[in-house]
């Protein structure tokens, strides 16, 4: 077990789940708003590839590779510190796989129909 380890790929994985929100409010509110860099073709890719790795474990039943890590990593919570179980609490909800599965499919459904709606550019 490496806790700081661990504590590092969960401030790694805080970034990626920001990273995914923040795309799917900017993207159309930057379109409206005439924000030319969020139709950047590699930025767009990135956030299209970050989600479709989510969803793609999802439909397999699988949990979050970072969240297997940073498990591994830390024992799997029990004597975390204060600040990373909250973070833990936070993003780690006690819902079954289904509702994950059926909530991430969909938001990658929503980002397949920004880039029709709000099509990349090179």
């Amino acid at each position: 077990m490496n806790p700081i380890l661990g504590q590092l790929i969960l401030a790694i994985h805080l970034l990626v789940i920001a990273f995914n929100i923040a795309g799917l409010v900017v993207i159309p509110l930057g379109a409206a708003l005439g924000w030319r860099w969020v139709r950047i073709l590699w930025w767009r890719l990135l956030h299209l590839g970050s989600l479709a790795v989510v969803a793609g474990q999802a439909a397999l039943g699988r949990a979050c590779f970072l969240t297997d890590w940073q498990d591994g990593l830390t024992g799997g919570g029990g004597h975390d510190p204060l600040i990373m179980r909250w973070v833990n609490s936070v993003i780690y909800w006690p819902l079954p796989m289904w509702a994950f599965t059926a909530g991430y499919l969909a938001v990658f459904g929503y980002v397949i129909a920004l880039w029709v709606f709000v099509p990349p550019r090179r």
